[in-house]
């Protein structure tokens, strides 16, 4: 289904009014709320989801975890939550253009909205303050990814006249640019050659979409012996890594540093032998998940809305310190 076709639906709804589904005043012991991801598969996404739901058993209010991966699958799952009775739900949407289609569903349910980790955008392609969102600061986290590559690029004694950076986009997802845009930046501050940063573009935001996007930039930028590594995450990292290997090039020749902090990091950390994986910003999805659905259940119980936009910071994790890391954050 095409965005145009599913905004048009999710903007029909099912011809509900506010009027005639009311303002829900729930029960504590009787609120139900969704929480809907873009990919239920993803350790962060996981970590989301099963932090919001242990928050729901120690509070005693029930979390229906659902998967949204594109319009069509969160018009269903809305849907779905209103044929169950839930009051609100936490979603990070799998496009954010779909906000404003969204939160016009959600109305004409009577649920109330918050967002995580993808903030919705309008009609004039800004951000909708109307919605509270739980986020991370896209360009600082983008600029510690910059800052820690040059760091180590410095440590290992690398000419940044002679490194590539292979700079895995997805310009079509905001916070995916915000980023990527941020470890650019902090990389040309250090005295990074920006004719040596070469984009691959994926089609989507997992390690097999960034390895096929990777793949052939190695292949004609072949005349560099060093390469950086870094996208929106970490799985997409991992992509470029594997691509790197594939090429030829030994865990010494690559600098790749991602930004989350869950499952994929963990698994490569653990490996007997280094990887050209060096580092992830991590930051708390237990926390991201966690605090939305408190954020929402507060909402909902105490009608006390929450703040329109917060943003985290991560910190960085090596293969050295990554345990350590991992149990300060909850992760």
């Amino acid at each position: 289904m095409s965005l145009t076709h599913t905004l048009s639906r999710l903007a029909l709804g099912v011809g509900l009014t506010l009027g005639s589904v009311g303002l829900v005043q729930a029960a504590d012991d009787d609120v139900k709320i969704g929480f809907i991801v873009k990919k239920p598969e993803q350790a962060w996404f996981i970590n989301e989801q099963d932090a919001a739901t242990k928050l729901g058993e120690e509070e005693g209010f029930e979390v229906v975890r659902l998967a949204g991966e594109d319009g069509q699958q969160v018009l269903s799952a809305i849907d779905n939550l209103n044929s169950q009775g839930a009051q609100g739900f936490v979603i990070c949407p799998p496009d954010v253009r779909l906000g404003p289609a969204i939160v016009n569903r959600a109305e004409q349910y009577g649920m109330k909205v918050v967002t995580v980790d993808d903030q919705f955008v309008g009609p004039d392609g800004k951000p909708m303050a109307s919605v509270p969102h739980l986020g991370m600061s896209g360009y600082k986290i983008g600029r510690q990814v910059g800052n820690a590559i040059a760091e180590e690029m410095k440590a290992r004694g690398w000419d940044p006249e002679n490194v590539a950076a292979l700079r895995i986009t997805n310009y079509e997802l905001p916070t995916a640019k915000e980023r990527t845009d941020g470890a650019t930046d902090a990389l040309l501050e250090s005295g990074f050659e920006k004719a040596n940063i070469f984009d691959a573009p994926q089609q989507n935001t997992d390690t097999s979409s960034a390895f096929a996007a990777a793949s052939p930039v190695f292949s004609k930028h072949g005349d560099f012996e060093h390469w950086v590594i870094y996208a929106l995450n970490e799985e997409s990292v991992l992509g470029g890594v594997r691509a790197s290997e594939q090429y030829g090039l030994s865990p010494d020749q690559v600098i790749g540093v991602g930004i989350n902090g869950s499952g994929a990091a963990f698994a490569e950390f653990s490996r007997e032998k280094p990887t050209g994986f060096y580092g992830t910003v991590a930051v708390s999805s237990t926390m991201h998940g966690r605090q939305s659905a408190e954020n929402l259940y507060e909402w909902i119980t105490d009608g006390k809305k929450p703040p329109a936009d917060t943003q985290t910071t991560g910190t960085l994790m090596t293969r050295d310190n990554w345990k350590q890391v991992r149990e300060d954050l909850n992760l």
